[in-house]
């Protein structure tokens, strides 16, 4: 094995070094995050820094970069309240990726890619057509991160679409059964593969 050093990422060029240590903390999900703006306009980007923050109450999060990086997402939730969170399915890849570009203020990427909304009577924004698993997020917190200028957006779950059929009996959703991708990186993209499901673990069992 080599042996890196912060040396040695500073010696990389911006995008290496940005693809390089994206890769290093593993396969991530891959959702398209959908917000409005205050006159109702649809903005959707993809995000993979999603994380899982506890089950009573259901709170799920997202990593968002720092605000003159990427500020229509974290702008439109601050002003409305929700959003939607959708699993990337294998046939959306390239559409789900090309709305990572920098489209500007008051343009809706749902107008230059092919991603389709669906308005659900269930919820207020708008989800993606087609999207294995569909949360919709109330907002609960958006938390500064002040090392690196980024944003903790903390959602609880007000209404969850899904198979299912991909719900074991134990609440286990088989997301490799849906169809859902995940990301690895900032360019590449799988399909995950079920390895094996094991017991709640318990000490000396």
């Amino acid at each position: 094995m080599k042996y890196y050093t912060p040396t040695d990422l500073q010696a990389m060029d911006r995008y290496h070094r940005a693809n390089f240590v994206n890769c290093l903390s593993g396969f991530k999900p891959a959702a398209l995050i959908v917000s409005q703006d205050q006159v109702g306009r649809s903005n959707v980007a993809i995000f993979s820094n999603i994380v899982h923050l506890g089950a009573d109450p259901a709170l799920i999060g997202f990593i968002n970069r720092p605000k003159e990086a990427t500020p229509h997402t974290i702008a439109n939730i601050e002003n409305n309240g929700y959003f939607t969170m959708n699993h990337v399915a294998p046939f959306q890849i390239e559409a789900a990726h090309q709305s990572s570009a920098k489209y500007p203020d008051g343009v809706s990427e749902f107008d230059h890619v092919e991603l389709t909304e669906q308005i659900r009577p269930e919820f207020r924004i708008p989800f993606v057509s087609g999207s294995p698993v569909q949360l919709g997020l109330k907002l609960v917190d958006i938390v500064p991160i002040k090392c690196n200028g980024t944003y903790l957006v903390v959602g609880e779950l007000a209404c969850a679409f899904l198979d299912e059929s991909n719900v074991a009996a134990d609440g286990f959703v088989d997301l490799a059964a849906a169809g859902s991708l995940t990301s690895l990186g900032i360019q590449g993209y799988y399909l995950p593969k079920f390895a094996q499901k094991l017991a709640y673990a318990r000490p000396f069992a």
